[in-house]
């Protein structure tokens, strides 16, 4: 069971962070506390009722004991009598309460001031029905899902029109690596540096969240041993995050495309964002469009002749020499 004195993060008389006053956060912390313990009861955490209860949901006593601190810490925990707890003895309240990671985020930053040290994004599920239903909604506009490792885990059939049909699959599964060590990406992307330290700077920020992301180390290892303009970018230590900005690409069948892109949080999921290109002026609407409508899959009944599209479909990934090269996303 934690020590008081391991539990409080803070020496006697140490108060909290700034931000909301103390004494107010101390108030909001107990009662928040409150709340989320009589919410529960105690099958909800695998706790046995014996007798019947006069209050709902559990007990100061369960709580201190699902999250093994001493029942006196917690009690003077709700009534605001204690310093700022650690981070750790806090995960530990989240757990023994169910607390989503929204209501776990809260509780650091009304406890402490400041949010929690982050977990890694589970990877597993890839995107949601109402994401992949987002992307299928826009047809004429290009967009795809990346996590935080730059992994394309979804995208539309207007992305694959724009990237070729091996785009978010095998070697063309992560825009990161492509854009430095894609030959064909680097000609495509007519604003290459520009996208090229917007990625450099979001790696850096998102490697700073999770230090012990195993996928995320190899693709920056990868890139800092096989890409010169990566290392030394990575070098000088810039920190961004990638929102939104205008581009020109090369494409080998529509031309020159100037396009703007968004990097919009996807509803529901950690670190995961929905990219999103529209045109820039109606030279390139018009020419995405019709790349768009060309490959786009035609029902006709058997009797009738297949339609003549007013562009070839996009080259795969594998193409024979001579043949176009497609452009790929960053």
């Amino acid at each position: 069971m934690m020590q008081d004195s391991d539990v409080h993060g803070l020496d006697k008389g140490e108060s909290s962070k700034p931000g909301i006053a103390h004494t107010t956060r101390q108030s909001t912390l107990g009662e928040f506390l409150t709340a989320m313990r009589a919410r529960l009861a105690p099958e909800d955490v695998g706790l046995r009722t014996v007798g019947r209860r006069r209050t709902p949901g559990l007990r100061r006593q369960e709580v201190a004991e699902l999250a093994a601190v001493s029942i006196d810490w917690y009690i003077r925990l709700e009534q605001g009598r204690v310093g700022a707890p650690g981070a750790a003895v806090l995960d530990a309240l989240a757990g023994a309460l169910r607390l989503t990671p929204v209501e776990r985020e809260y509780l650091h930053l009304t406890a402490r001031g400041e949010t929690p040290p982050r977990r890694l994004p589970d990877r597993r599920d890839g995107v949601s029905p109402s994401v992949r239903a987002i992307l299928d909604g826009m047809p004429l506009l290009p967009a795809y899902v990346l996590d935080h490792c730059f992994d394309v885990l979804a995208h539309n059939a207007a992305a694959t029109a724009m990237f070729g049909a091996g785009f978010g699959h095998g070697p063309l599964a992560n825009v990161a690596l492509l854009l430095f060590l894609d030959e064909d990406t680097r000609r495509g992307q007519l604003c290459w540096e520009q996208v090229a330290r917007e990625t450099v700077g979001a790696l850096r920020a998102n490697a700073a969240k999770y230090p012990d992301d195993s996928r995320l180390r190899a693709v920056i290892t990868r890139l800092r041993a096989e890409s010169p303009e990566f290392a030394a970018w990575w070098g000088d230590h810039t920190v961004s995050e990638r929102g939104s900005g205008v581009k020109r690409v090369a494409h080998p069948v529509a031309g020159v495309l100037t396009v703007a892109y968004d990097m919009l949080a996807a509803p529901g999921a950690a670190e995961q964002r929905l990219v999103v290109l529209t045109p820039v002026g109606a030279v390139t609407g018009q020419r995405l469009r019709a790349l768009v409508t060309a490959s786009a899959p035609v029902s006709a009944p058997a009797s009738a002749p297949a339609r003549t599209s007013p562009l070839p479909p996009p080259s795969p990934a594998r193409r024979s020499s001579g043949s176009p090269v497609p452009v790929r996303a960053a």
